[in-house]
């Protein structure tokens, strides 16, 4: 081997070395760990509310008559990326995804897994909590339904899932706060009356309040509840893989917009995004700025998205595509409306950042 051929494969040793340390996300035959502590949040798929996933309506109502809607209300999603290689990190940030480090997501010693399911939870009380405001906003009923009982609780073996609470020590209740509030002005050891409707007709109990394993002072019923429409309507939602509680706000407005005259987004390609209480209050969330690109590429005319999050919405280009600020259900669906007789009249992000 000559001095010169010796000297290229000097030089190039090292760059092939990086080059694998680059791309490769362990070292063969000693489990060292190469991947990079970040995660990637890009753009995510969006789904229409009104519409249809697997042959299944994403927003389903029954026990009532329903009104024919038109254009879209797309929810939005971000994907992220994580367990990536340095050379897979700098080509998703040349992309435009963002990187953040990897605990926004995964808590120190929480498994993937874990993560899946703390989203799936959110995502379930997200529903709850958009099927409550929606019926609030029609000023139809709503009633307290037991989801739960923790075994060996006060209420194991006096109550049972799909139960309705109706008021406690006499006074009528329809939401579960209201139940709650009402349990905690006692104290462990006491009594407390309910009326209960189920299968097996109404009945009235006397419980005996326990308590807290890891706050003795704190009495305890022992029961999970939620929030439901009280006449007969059953609304679901059929939407697999989707984890969080952003979609609130858009499945809210789906189920207002099945349950009323008329189209609330004017037949128009609406998206957006937002957590929702059951006070109709929306709330901000995570990646917006990527979801705003997203529903940009789908299409869309109009985007909503929660005040807290204007000045990120805008940050980059959207088009044509109005974004528009809310912070409630009401706001959301008023916004639509003015939007769709006099584009000029309804507040964009920019409007409400400059004021």
């Amino acid at each position: 081997m000559n001095r010169r051929t010796s000297t290229v494969l000097a030089g190039a040793l090292p760059v092939v070395a990086l080059t694998f340390l680059a791309m490769a996300d362990h070292v063969p035959g000693t489990g060292i760990d190469l991947t990079v502590p970040y995660a990637a949040e890009g753009p995510g798929p969006t789904f229409d509310t009104l519409g249809e996933y697997r042959g299944e309506n994403v927003v389903d109502i029954t026990g009532a008559e329903l009104d024919d809607t038109e254009g879209n209300l797309n929810m939005t999603t971000v994907e992220v990326r994580t367990g990536m290689t340095l050379a897979q990190a700098v080509r998703r940030w040349l992309s435009e995804d963002t990187l953040v480090p990897i605990d926004h997501f995964i808590r120190p010693g929480e498994t993937i897994e874990e993560v899946s399911e703390r989203n799936e939870v959110l995502f379930t009380s997200s529903e709850s909590a958009a099927t409550v405001a929606a019926m609030n906003y029609l000023d139809r009923p709503v009633e307290v339904r037991v989801a739960g009982v923790a075994e060996g609780s006060a209420a194991d073996g006096e109550l049972r899932d799909g139960d309705i609470i109706r008021a406690v020590d006499g006074t009528a209740v329809t939401m579960p706060v209201e139940v709650q509030e009402a349990v905690r002005a006692k104290k462990p050891g006491d009594r407390i009356r309910l009326e209960i409707g189920g299968e097996d007709g109404d009945r009235s109990l006397d419980v005996t309040l326990g308590n807290h394993d890891d706050h003795p002072d704190v009495p305890l019923l022992g029961v999970l509840m939620e929030a439901a429409p009280a006449d007969g309507v059953s609304v679901s939602y059929n939407l697999e893989d989707i984890g969080g509680p952003s979609a609130g706000m858009m499945f809210s407005l789906a189920v207002v917009d099945k349950l009323s005259d008329g189209p609330l987004n004017g037949g128009r390609f609406v998206a957006g995004t937002g957590t929702i209480d059951a006070a109709g209050d929306v709330g901000p969330i995570g990646g917006i700025a990527h979801k705003v690109r997203a529903a940009r590429d789908a299409g869309a005319e109009v985007f909503l998205a929660p005040s807290e999050n204007c000045a990120e919405a805008v940050s980059r280009d959207h088009g044509e595509m109005a974004v528009l600020k809310v912070d409630t259900l009401t706001e959301a669906i008023d916004q639509m409306a003015a939007y769709d007789s006099h584009p000029g009249t309804a507040v964009t992000c920019e409007d409400y950042l400059s004021n």
